[in-house]
């Protein structure tokens, strides 16, 4: 066997790992979306609102870091949950540069409605597995993550 044919069949062999790692993340970002039919949110703008929740605010590089949005696409996130009333800016009086986004009265009100909902409507998919089977992707998940972090 060459070395080009060795290497085929580590792929071929690879490839069905691959496959259903994408397939699961698309079928769980589909279902995930799909929760959000019934409010006024994005993907994003939900995931900054749950991200948000029960904080005191955070600054755009920490929500960055929290959440799977990029930074140029974040400040349209943000412009948009504030011109809905949900969120505002705050400047931090040491270092202006720097700006802290809070969930306002309203932001707080929708958080405290749809997180629970959420994770109410998520939690039902994964009630499916028995507790060992969740205890075991949890292990495999945070291997994934770890390998590629």
């Amino acid at each position: 066997m060459t070395s080009k044919q060795a290497k085929n069949d580590s792929n071929q062999d690879f490839m069905p790992l691959m496959r259903a790692l994408v397939r699961a993340y698309q079928a769980f970002a589909a279902y995930d979306a799909n929760g959000y039919r019934d409010i006024d949110l994005t993907v994003s703008q939900a995931d900054v609102l749950f991200t948000l929740g029960n904080t005191d605010g955070l600054t755009f590089k920490e929500i960055g870091n929290l959440t799977l949005i990029t930074k140029g696409t974040l400040t349209g996130v943000i412009d948009r949950m504030e011109d809905k009333g949900l969120v505002k800016r705050v400047s931090l009086s040491d270092d202006r540069r720097c700006t802290r986004v809070v969930l306002t009265a309203k932001g707080v009100k929708m958080f405290e409605r749809v997180f629970p909902q959420h994770i109410a409507y998520i939690k039902e998919r994964f009630d499916r597995m028995d507790a060992g089977s969740q205890q075991a992707a949890l292990v495999h998940l945070r291997k994934i993550q770890e390998i590629f972090s």
